[in-house]
This record gives structure tokens, sequence and C-alpha cells, in this order.
């Protein structure tokens, strides 16, 4: 079943057997009440006007592609009127297949009653026939108008029959001769009569009405509106007091004619008709296509027109050229560029290349650098505009005038923001809007040879910076440093914080300095370090006005959420969370933006766990935060503290240990391993040698042998120096005391160590602090000791 919903009209026919408006609203074919009924509901509250349930035996008939009607009970007609066939198919289908009928057919059962039949031919054929223009029936034609304007094929009709130049001709006479009878109620009637063709949405009857001919008769009939107690005089207006400047003269008459009806037409839109009801909103689109395809077509005729536009620049570019003369030129610019916008993006981009190639750039800083308010404003204006069309080339024009004498042209633009007269700082919220178009990421060219991406945010960094954070710097200049606290130095530096325009111009400031933050963090880091911008920032959070506190919380907080642990480190260093903390304790308990954006800052630092910055504020500020207790934000800081120390000290703890048993307590079963090995290396070095000469020699090794057995029966050495004493003791040879390990002095003699082992019984080992390996590749490097002379037997 169709369940999309539709817009339909609802009819009923009353007793006079007329029919009437039960109203307007959404119709879906439903399943209900065992069947399926077709539901409209009102469009602007959903209240329920009908509710007809599909009977297999109720005749239904579809008029005219968009009209259903059918009978509920004797002499109980219903009608559904829709705006469109497509829509009504809609519906005719889900009735055709409740009673198995073809949707083709436009009658599903037997006809409707006659009567009733001939009251709708009569309702439809009374639409359909338009009223002779006459005086005395020109109610009835403003009648028929005003009924019309809710069916649009009935307004398609009456839009054929009064869209030809005779009846307009007639009826604009009848508008004369009412005038000159001074027939207020025909004049009234007149009037409907022509704002309902306005609102029948015709463009074929619309360039009738508002061409050369018949547009101020048209304006004439619009002033006598039945709700005002005396007509309006527009006519008078736009004949006596409208004068037409020529800033350059212009030849082109069809060029003049078109301008001229383009004003006109866009005086009745903005004049006659300014703010349409709910019911009138559609019904003039035809008439705002009308006003945009006029400005198309006068700003092609004017770039056509090649000679008009160089002159123009020409006179732009001069520096010779008076303030009046290039006043009245940059507002005739002005209003072209407004035209321009009408066009569709290859236009526009065209119309740029021509303007660029005329010269446009070059004479807006001309413009901009001339000591005149509505010059500059003019100028300014101008700049949006081009900006929208190419931002990428206007930056390679930035780029390109750093090789020009005086002021840069980006510096201009920034001086017009700070000297906004608009108490509001109207046109300085504009331009700065300006300024983050040309440094916003998604439309620089990063693959450019002319403009690339780095190359003008380096310029914009080294050649503007300076001058757009300039008020920042001279608001803020007055506060001292005084330790880890930032103070204010008197009065009247307070009092410029709390100055309101102060304040406003600080916060756009502020927002376009985050946003360079966000999407530029590299340039944004060499600047906040190197200008310390941070600590200006933060100072303004002593002014009273709580939008300029909410700028700077949010700055500080797109530097945190960078998480660049140099930044951290700059900002513990400064104490910059001191003014935010006591913003945050000065704001008490009262839950406003404040309070979300501060209390939003600490908790990004809990949940991102910024180690750096957890400890600076549970050491520094959790004594003054640890009583706010409505979020668990500090509570929880204080909780990561806390795990994170006992983390450091759980660790410390397990390196200490780790270090000790690796340098005091290595393992028995490593050092039982070392001794067996260096027992087997001497014994293949005994091996080796050459065979016995004398049973002295024999009796010498007997008695090596029996201390070698001694030595690999002793409990196993606790170090390499006792490695290093038995290796002595093998050898037989007796060497001098040594100094080894600093102050550790031992005696290798085999004697020294026995009496040693005599007389203490629990002797005291000497430990090797550190076990190098290189110590072991010296001893094995050292020349053995020469052998013993042989005896002779």
């Amino acid at each position: 079943m169709a369940d999309e919903q539709k817009i339909v009209k609802v009819y009923f026919l009353n007793d006079d057997q007329q029919w009437e408006t039960l109203g307007k609203g959404h119709v879906s074919a439903v399943e209900r009440h065992q069947g399926i009924c077709l539901l409209v509901r009102s469009e602007p509250d959903g209240i329920q006007i009908l509710e007809s349930k599909i009977d297999p035996d109720t005749p239904y008939q579809r008029r005219q592609g968009t009209l259903i009607v059918w009978s509920e009970s004797e002499n109980h007609g219903m009608a559904m009127s829709f705006p469109d066939a497509a829509s009504c198919h809609e519906i005719w289908k889900a009735i055709c297949q409740v009673q198995g009928k073809d949707p083709s057919t436009d009658i599903t059962q037997d006809p409707l009653v006659e009567s009733e039949d001939e009251t709708l031919d009569d309702m439809t054929d009374d639409v359909l026939e338009l009223p002779n223009c006459e005086l005395g029936k020109l109610d009835q034609i403003a009648h028929l108008v005003a009924s019309v304007l809710t069916s649009p094929p009935h307004k398609e009709r009456l839009a054929l029959l009064m869209g030809n130049e005779d009846f307009i001709q007639k009826l604009l006479q009848l508008f004369h001769m009412c005038e000159d009878l001074e027939d207020t109620e025909g004049l009234q009637n007149l009037h409907d009569i022509v704002k309902g063709m306005l609102f029948l949405n015709q463009a074929s009857l619309l360039e009738i009405l508002f061409s050369d001919k018949y547009i101020m008769d048209v304006v004439g009939c619009l002033e006598y509106d039945p709700a005002l107690a005396q007509p309006k005089r527009h006519r008078e207006f736009l004949t006596q007091k409208v004068k037409f400047k020529e800033v350059i003269p212009i030849i082109d008459q069809a060029l003049l004619q078109k301008i001229h009806q383009t004003y006109r037409v866009q005086y009745i839109q903005d004049i006659l008709f300014p703010i349409p009801s709910i019911f009138e909103e559609n019904f003039l689109s035809t008439l705002t296509d009308f006003i945009l395809l006029n400005k198309s077509d006068i700003v092609n005729m004017l770039q056509e027109n090649d000679e008009f536009l160089s002159t123009v620049f020409a006179q732009l570019r001069d520096t010779t050229t008076d303030d009046d003369t290039r006043r009245e030129l940059l507002f005739f610019f002005k209003e072209f560029c407004a035209f321009s916008q009408t066009l569709h993006s290859a236009n526009r981009n065209a119309l740029f290349k021509t303007l660029t190639q005329l010269g446009i750039l070059p004479a807006l800083k001309i413009s901009m650098g001339i000591n005149d308010l509505q010059i500059k404003s003019a100028a300014t204006d101008i700049f949006t505009y081009l900006v929208e069309y190419s931002p990428s080339r206007i930056r390679e024009f930035i780029i390109e005038d750093r090789e020009s004498e005086g002021i840069l042209f980006i510096n201009l633009v920034i001086e017009q923001i700070f000297c906004d007269p608009d108490p509001e700082l109207g046109s300085a919220g504009h331009l700065m809007g300006v300024l983050r178009a040309l440094l916003d990421p998604n439309n620089m060219v990063t693959a450019s040879s002319h403009c690339e991406r780095s190359e003008f945010l380096r310029f914009f960094c080294k050649h503007s910076m300076n001058n757009f954070i300039a008020p920042l710097l001279s608001t803020t200049k007055a506060y001292i440093r005084d330790k880890d606290n930032i103070v204010g130095s008197d009065e009247n530096n307070k009092n410029c914080l709390n100055n309101y325009r102060t304040a406003q111009l600080l916060a756009l400031i502020l927002d376009l300095l985050s946003f360079c933050v966000q999407h530029h963090t590299y340039y944004m880091k060499k600047c906040i370090l190197n200008k310390d911008l941070l600590r200006k920032v933060v100072i303004v959070i002593n002014s009273k006005h709580t939008f300029l506190i909410l700028c700077a919380i949010r700055f500080m907080r797109r530097i945190v959420g960078l998480r660049d642990e140099l930044l951290n480190c700059y900002i513990i260093k400064g104490n910059f969370f001191e003014p935010v903390v006591n913003a945050l304790l000065e704001n008490g308990t009262r839950y406003n933006m404040l309070n979300s954006a501060i209390v939003e800052l600490f908790d990004y630092i809990r949940m991102e766990n910024i180690k750096s910055l957890v400890a600076h504020i549970v050491e520094k500020f959790y004594a003054k935060l640890k009583s706010i207790e409505y979020v668990q934000t500090f509570k929880g800081l204080k909780v990561k503290y806390e795990q994170e120390k006992e983390l450091t000290n759980q660790l410390t703890k397990n390196l200490c240990s780790v270090l000790y048993s690796k340098v005091f307590c290595r393992g028995s079963s490593v050092l039982e391993e070392e001794e067996e090995r260096s027992i087997d290396e001497n014994v293949k070095k005994e091996a080796v040698k050459s065979p016995p000469e004398s049973d002295f020699e024999i009796e010498e090794e007997r008695s090596i042998d029996e201390n070698i057995k001694k030595e690999a029966v002793k409990s196993p050495p606790e170090s390499d120096f006792e490695i290093e004493k038995t290796k002595e003791n093998e050898d037989k040879v007796d060497l001098p005391s040594k100094t080894s390990f600093g102050d550790f002095k031992c005696t290798s003699s085999h004697s020294a160590d026995a009496a040693d082992e005599t007389s203490n019984p629990n002797p005291t080992r000497v430990i090797c602090l550190v076990d190098y390996s290189d110590d072991e590749e010296e001893e094995e490097d050292e020349t053995p000791p020469s052998k013993r002379p042989h005896l002779s037997p």
C-alpha cells in the first residue's frame, strides 16, 4: 500500500450542494479497522481531518489527474485535490488495489450521483471561466483569482487565460479609469487582482507585467492595499525621488533598461511584499527567479563590455582620482559583485579571472589605504566577495605584495578590523571570517608552484601575526609577572579589559588564534613559545565579560588538546592554571558556560591522563579544588595522581630489587659453572705440559693435583676475585699483594688465605661490585708467570 504521505486539500459537499473546504494536510493509505483507510492529518499540528475506509463497493472517480471524488453516504460527497498527478496516482493505486480495479481507469464503479457530479463539474467550470474585463466585474475577477491560488492546476489554467497582453492592457486601463473616478472599491479590487496575478507564479505573465510599458501601472495598482487607510505613493518615489547615478556613462540602451527594470522589480519584492506569510512563501518564487535572471544578464552584459570595465578600473588604480568619484565607483562595483553571486560557478570563475587581469586587487589596496570610512568599507566588502570567489588567488596576491612598497595588503585588512566604527564590531566580525577563509586548510592549495600552504602560513606568521595580536599585547602589557602569580598593575588596565568594545575585539582575535592552534599546530607552537602568548591570554581572564573569559579558556583548551609535552612544561612553568582555578572558584556553584568550559578542560586532562599536568594541578591546586564535589573531576585527578605515584614507587622498588639481584646476589648455579670451567681449563693446561724430567717434577705435579682437589671440594667462590686466587694457587706462584676494585686490598698467596681461613671461622669475603666482562678479557691477556727452574736429580 502507498504509505508515503502526500499533501492534499479535502472538500465536502454541504447541504446546499456546494463544495466547502474541510482542511489541508497529509494523506496516506494505512491499514486500520480490518481494512485500508484514507487518513488525512493537518499539516501544521497533525490533527486528524479525515478517516475514510476504502469500501470495495463505493464508486471512486479520478478527474483531471489531480482530483479524487467519492460519496461517503447519500448526499455526502467527498473530494481530495492533489498538487500534482503523481501524488494523486499513488493514492488512486491504493484505492484500485482494494477494489481490484486497473489503476489506468478513472472510474472504479458506477458513476456518482448525477446532482453531485454536476456540482463538481460546475466547480471546475467556474474556475476555468474568466469574466469579461469590465469595471462591474472586477470583484468577480478578484474572487476568482483568490479562489484558485490553492490549486496548482487551476493556477496554471488561469495564468494561461490572463497571460495575454490584451487582457492586461484592458485591466490597467480600468485602473486609470478608477483613479480618475476615485473609485476606491474598484482600486482595491485591482490591487487584489494584480497581487493574485503575481502569485500565479508564471514567468510569461511576469514578463508582460514588468515590461517598461506596464510596470509603473502595476506599481500603481499595488498602492491601494485594502489593509491600509491611505494608499502609499510608490510611483512618486520611483519616478521623482530615486536618482540613477552613472559614474561611467552607459551607452547600451538594453543594459540601461535591464538595470531600471531590475531595480523596480526588486522594489516591488522588498517593499510591497516584504515578509510573505506562511501561505505565500512559495507564491513569489518565480518573482525571485525573475530578479536573479535579470542580475545575471546585467553582469554578463557588463563583462562583455571591455571598454566600460577598463575605464572603471583605470580610475580606481589612479591615485589622483578624487574621493567622491572613487566612492561612487566602489559603490557601483560592490553592487556589481553582489549581482555576480547569481552566476553559476564556471561563469563566476571566468568573471574573477577577468577582474584579476583588469587589476582589481591593486585597486582595492589603494582604496583601503585611503582615510575615508565609506571608501574603506566598500573596498572591504568587495574584497570579501573576491575571497569567496577564489581564496587561493587572493593568497597569491598577498604573497606577491611583499615586494611592493608601503603597508602590506593583508595588514591593511587587519587594520580595517581594528578600526571598525560599529560598536558591535559587525564589519570586524565579517572580516575575521574572511581571514579565517584565507587560513582555512580545507581551501588551501597544497601543491602549487605559486601559493603553497606552508609558504602562506610562513608569510602570515612573519609579516602579519604581530599586527594581528597587537591589541592583545597592548591591552595586557600593563600586567606584570610576580614569581608564580600573574597580577594587574593598576585599575586603569582592568578598566581597559572591562571595556565592551575592547573585550569584543579581543574575543574575535582569540577565536581566530584558537582556530590556528587547531589547524596550524607547528607555526602556532613556535608563535606561542617565542612570544609567550599564553601568558597574555590568561590575563584576560581578569575581565568582567564572561564571553571573553570563555575565549581565553577555549584557547588554552586547544593548546592542552595538542598533548605536546613542551607546551605542557611551558604551562607548568608559567603557572597558567592559577587564573583558571581562580575563575572557577569565583564563579562559585553557578552552573553556566564558564563552569562547564573550565570543568571540561580539567576533565579532558583527567581522561587523557596527561601525567605532567595531572601532577601539577594536584600538587598546586588540589587543596583549593577538593571542596568541589558536584563533579568527580578533581577527585578523579587526585586518584590518577595517587595511582601514578604508587606505580612510580613500585617501579623504583622493582628496579632496586633487580639491580641488587644482579649486582650483589648472583645465582650460585652461574658461579659453579664458572668455577668448573676454570678448573677444566687449568687441567687442560697441565695436560699439555711437557713430560716431567725427574722425580722431583713428578712429586711437584702430584702436589699440584692434590691442591686442585682440595680447592674443588671447597665452597664455591662468591666472586671473580676468589676465582682469580684459585688460578694463582694452581700455578704455585707467589705474587705481591695488589690493590683492586678501588680501596679493597687483597693478598693472593695461598698460605695467607689458608691462615685466614684457619684463624677466622667466618671469613669476610671480598665481593665484586660490578661484573665487567672486560676484566676477564684483561686477565686472559696477561702473560702467565715463568715456571720454576728444574732441579737436577
